[in-house]
């Protein structure tokens, strides 16, 4: 079994090599690593609704709409659905949580409830955004108060309340909810460590199945159930790109069949207790070309100069530039041109793949404490392939910290590390 945490990597015998197993073999020598992580508890869903009330007082927000989905279940626990139906809640800057829902879901929505809180219900004839104002003066809020709309609501939900009220002043409330979620605390980023050491654990498992003839349909099989293997329910994304392919950063629609001489570009990661993994590795099938070599150490360097741009204080587009002024040295862009990166050098990551901060340029948000971002200022070359290599680091005191360890090179990939400083 191969045991992973964000300062080492280790395998046994075979097995971290690329086409060294079968796939029955890379699978046994996965097991469940999720034995030690625990879910994250009521005291912290009360704690993250205190810093946001603490922070709507201090910006004179009276309330803000949690739309089912994440930010509903970062703040309340509740895990539910998007769907045409407001469900959702209403967190007043002062006093206790208020739940809105259809009166048939009370029941269900009693039995996902964390967090105590009464469920105002709307019958299917009603108008619900009409009972969220009615919710609102029953608070005490005024009809002339600013209120924070979720910024991940469907349009039709703002505009449902924008219709019913008269006199509110409605905002993106994300100005409230990424300022509480961008802040990981020290559960968060020991549920994102073990997801990422798990998915990690898979795509050194899938490398060393791989064999000449073989789709990435079957490999993406194989992924999700190595996800399953390490105690996931399975992938949360997969994305297996051959050969030119590659030069796709989010895939093709058809499949490929792997050959000599392939690069391979594997992007997946799966769900422990709501918190996502984002592992990104490329290598290549046989011995890389000096073209692929040449590319594939560019990637890597630009990769580790945007984690050592990466301090506390420095504005996040400073470790994008960090990547892309690398690149431009080795006359690869300028900027998001190709051949070079054309997207941003990396995103957060929580309860959702991408969330706030955002490592792009003309993002000023300064790094701190807590905040979580992948690495991966991927190279495309056009028509030819693409080199992604993604790990993701989370900002310590002291500076960045890998959750996983980059990739070794392009010949060993998953070679063992020593912890980064």
């Amino acid at each position: 079994m191969m045991t992973l945490d964000n300062d080492t990597i280790t395998g046994t015998g075979t097995g971290i090599g690329i086409g060294t197993q079968t796939p029955e073999q890379a699978l046994a020598t996965l097991s469940d690593m999720t034995q030690d992580l625990v879910p994250i508890q009521p005291e912290e869903h009360l704690k993250r609704m205190a810093i946001a009330q603490a922070y709507m007082q201090a910006h004179n927000i009276a309330a803000i709409y949690l739309n089912a989905g994440t930010n509903l279940t970062y703040f309340t626990g509740m895990k539910w659905y998007a769907s045409e139906r407001m469900v959702g809640a209403i967190l007043p800057a002062k006093g206790a949580v208020q739940y809105i829902a259809p009166y048939f879901e009370i029941g269900s929505l009693n039995g996902f409830k964390v967090i105590d809180g009464p469920i105002h219900g709307w019958q299917e004839h009603e108008n619900p955004y009409g009972l969220f104002v009615d919710v609102l003066r029953q608070l005490n809020i005024a009809d002339t108060a600013t209120i924070g709309i979720d910024e991940s609501a469907q349009f039709f939900i703002f505009d449902g309340i924008n219709k019913a009220q008269t006199g509110l002043t409605l905002i993106n409330a994300q100005e409230v909810t990424a300022h509480c979620r961008m802040h990981k605390s020290a559960s968060e980023l020991a549920l994102m460590q073990g997801a990422m050491n798990m998915t990690l654990a898979v795509h050194q498992a899938t490398a060393s199945m791989l064999y000449p003839g073989i789709s990435t349909t079957e490999v993406e099989a194989f992924i999700e159930q190595a996800h399953q293997k390490v105690g996931a329910p399975g992938n949360y994304f997969c994305i297996v790109l051959f050969g030119v392919a590659t030069s796709f950063p989010h895939g093709v629609k058809y499949p490929q069949i792997l050959k000599e001489g392939d690069v391979v570009l594997i992007d997946t990661g799966c769900k422990v207790y709501d918190y996502i993994s984002d592992i990104t590795r490329t290598y290549v099938f046989g011995e890389p070309t000096s073209r692929q070599r040449q590319f594939w150490g560019d990637e890597k360097a630009a990769q580790l100069a945007a984690f050592n741009a990466a301090q506390i204080g420095v504005p996040c587009e400073d470790v994008d530039a960090a990547a892309r002024q690398y690149l431009a040295s080795q006359g690869l862009g300028p900027e998001y041109q190709t051949p070079g990166c054309p997207h941003r050098t990396g995103h957060g990551i929580g309860l959702d793949i991408h969330e706030w901060p955002y490592l792009v340029g003309g993002n000023k948000t300064p790094l701190a404490k807590g905040m979580c971002f992948s690495n991966e200022p991927m190279l495309v070359i056009p028509d030819e392939f693409g080199i992604r290599l993604e790990d993701h680091f989370y900002m310590t005191d002291e500076g960045p910290r890998w959750f996983t360890q980059p990739s070794d090179s392009i010949d060993n990939p998953f070679g063992l590390h020593e912890a980064a400083s």
